[in-house]
């Protein structure tokens, strides 16, 4: 059962199509996992749609209507668009649809220590990272803080830290004023999403020697 969830904010940006990319599809597929937050968004999209009925029309400047009109069949690169528009459809985009599926074992896996392996995805977001992080059993990411914000997601497994237990479809937020030590459970690996504004920050001291290397890996 999913006891952790994004907040409000979050959640309104995201069904307003104004959340960034990369933290886009960790809440996308959240709401795989969560109906209560699936709810939620249609409910902000239901009442974003209410609001917008009862604007006026606005004239549209001739000038400006020609130049898009021009550049309608114009090639767009590929990149994640977020379904926030239409939450109960069963489409998802390639990487969200990967993600709930579980299809990510031939992803390319650095290994970071003994009990911790990061494969790092691209979202076409070129301000956060968006990474999977796997967890062996009882293994630990050593203690950290943040430099910005960090949105986890659990997609397989479970881990705890200093402030809780997180189970498969968990969503929590950390910021610059938080420290932690991630551990999966004992009984099973844990498979997470890590999205970063800004690099972590090792605590141990023989880790700190990273710290100068750890470069934020947007795209």
């Amino acid at each position: 059962m999913v006891t952790h969830h994004p907040d409000t904010r979050l959640l309104n940006e995201f069904a307003s199509g104004s959340l960034p990319l990369a933290q886009s599809v960790a809440i996308s597929v959240h709401l795989h996992f969560c109906d209560h937050c699936k709810r939620q968004v249609k409910a902000l999209q239901d009442m974003g749609a209410q609001m917008f009925d009862t604007l006026e029309p606005a004239s549209v400047d001739d000038a400006l209507l020609d130049s898009v009109l021009d550049h309608l069949d114009d090639e767009a690169p590929l990149t994640y668009q977020s379904k926030a528009a239409d939450v109960d459809s069963d489409e998802s985009p390639v990487l969200v649809q990967r993600l709930m599926n579980g299809d990510y074992q031939d992803l390319k896996w650095s290994r970071i220590n003994k009990a911790l392996q990061i494969a790092r995805l691209r979202t076409g977001d070129p301000e956060h990272e968006f990474a999977l992080y796997h967890i062996k059993a009882g293994g630990s990411i050593p203690l950290h803080s943040h430099k910005g914000t960090e949105l986890t997601l659990v997609l397989e497994g479970s881990f705890s830290d200093e402030e809780g237990v997180y189970q498969q479809g968990d969503f929590l937020m950390r910021d610059a004023e938080d420290q932690h030590t991630p551990t999966a459970s004992k009984t099973a690996d844990c498979i997470c999403i890590g999205v970063l504004d800004a690099p972590i920050r090792f605590k141990p001291w023989n880790y700190r020697l990273l710290n100068p290397f750890l470069q934020l890996q947007a795209s």
